[in-house]
């Protein structure tokens, strides 16, 4: 395993493994499998342990590293990179938030190391939707006994095939309700899964709905547990690997989309052109016009990421981030199928399969439409907060008279 300072290595076997992963993204696609394959890699070349501490066997890699790992690989095989991004999420949390037990920690670490055991949080509900539209999750954890039993349906459990564990968001049934997640493990009786992940992109993701009946866990494997009136508290600077790492996942489609523009449009020389289409004007704007919306969101996602791990302030830029990086993904693939042509829709040609997995970054909470909001609420609440302070007008001086004269012809 490479040693947790040597990140250059680290991000040069991500490089390599996502060109791999892209020789078979088309059967991912196409199949709906999941890409077991590509953990077990990961897994061999240690990238699955990248942001778990180093005393827990990992690198300890910061929002920075994973960004540089997420990229490469969604470069690659997207659906792979969202998967991976859930799992790194969840290791970040067991290592900083203080909210996790620690012999969940010790559970969760050790079968990183043995193993491909990867974590992801189950949220979403079918009658609720997201938590960060702020209603209670229906899912209900009862206490009896020594255990909790917990009985709900979860949507979109991102993963599903190759979870160890679901950080399951619930409401308990005491007489002062509590919120909090609990660590189930996926072969606990009472546990199915619905094959219902059947979207246009990202299909790989096997994002199916997760169904618990009654399952049983000890009482010591909740955290974060809080009064329910409360609401879902999340840790807004933490909230940044979410902001930084989703986005990234669609910017690496649209790169995906580019390299085979480039490839195509350098190497097709139609007969009435006597030349590469890459010597056509309206291709080269186009090709640029692409690389300005991937520029913006480098220099974007790596701000964040860098004042992430830095420990300085950015409020609500991550959220802002977020939305123009995937509008950038999707006006890019948009515009290079609207270059190749007929070729770009072809099923043959990854083009079209890049153009429909950046779509589906839309679909992430929170939308456009909220963050949208959210940024309007905080700019005016910075208007209404700053004080009232009298400005003094620069005075007006009176015009010069020019020392030549002016003479009119």
């Amino acid at each position: 395993m490479t040693t947790s300072g040597d990140f250059a290595a680290v991000i040069a076997t991500a490089e390599a493994l996502g060109q791999r992963f892209a020789l078979t993204a088309r059967h991912y696609d196409e199949t709906g499998e999941f890409p077991f394959a590509n953990f077990d890699a990961l897994h061999e070349a240690g990238l699955l342990g990248l942001v778990t501490a180093v005393e827990h066997g990992g690198l300890g890699g910061g929002l920075t590293e994973a960004l540089a790992v997420i990229s490469a690989i969604a470069r690659g095989e997207p659906s792979t990179a969202l998967v991976l991004s859930m799992h790194y999420n969840q290791h970040y949390s067991l290592r900083v938030s203080g909210q996790w037990p620690k012999h969940l920690v010790e559970r969760v670490t050790k079968a990183n190391r043995d193993g491909v055991a990867l974590i992801n949080a189950a949220q979403v509900e079918p009658r609720v939707g997201s938590p960060s539209h702020g209603a209670l999750p229906e899912t209900i954890a009862r206490r009896v006994g020594d255990a909790w039993r917990i009985t709900g349906h979860k949507t979109y459990a991102t993963g599903i095939p190759l979870l160890r564990w679901v950080s399951v968001l619930a409401v308990t049934d005491e007489p002062e309700p509590r919120l909090g997640s609990f660590l189930v493990p996926t072969d606990a009786d009472g546990i199915r899964v619905e094959k219902t992940w059947n979207a246009t992109g990202m299909r790989a993701t096997n994002s199916d709905d997760l169904i618990l009946d009654d399952v049983a866990i000890p009482l010591d494997d909740a955290l974060d547990l809080a009064p329910a009136g409360e609401g879902l508290k999340r840790d807004e600077r933490v909230g940044a690997w979410y902001f930084t790492l989703v986005p990234a996942i669609y910017d690496g489609a649209a790169r995906g989309a580019r390299d085979w523009l480039i490839d195509f449009a350098t190497s097709r020389a139609p007969a009435s052109l006597g030349a590469p289409l890459s010597t056509v004007p309206r291709i080269q704007d186009g090709i640029g016009q692409i690389e300005a919306w991937l520029t913006v969101n480098r220099r974007l996602l790596r701000s964040i990421a860098e004042d992430f791990d830095a420990g300085r302030p950015f409020g609500p830029d991550a959220a802002a981030v977020k939305h123009t990086v995937i509008e950038n993904a999707v006006a890019a693939t948009t515009l290079a199928l609207e270059l190749g042509g007929n070729p770009g829709i072809n099923r043959d040609n990854p083009l079209e399969r890049h153009h429909r997995d950046a779509l589906s970054g839309r679909a992430h909470a929170p939308q456009n439409n909220l963050i949208r909001t959210m940024l309007a609420k905080a700019a005016l609440g910075r208007h209404a907060a700053a004080p009232a302070v009298p400005i003094e007008p620069v005075p007006v001086r009176p015009r010069l008279q020019p020392r030549l004269a002016i003479v009119s012809r």
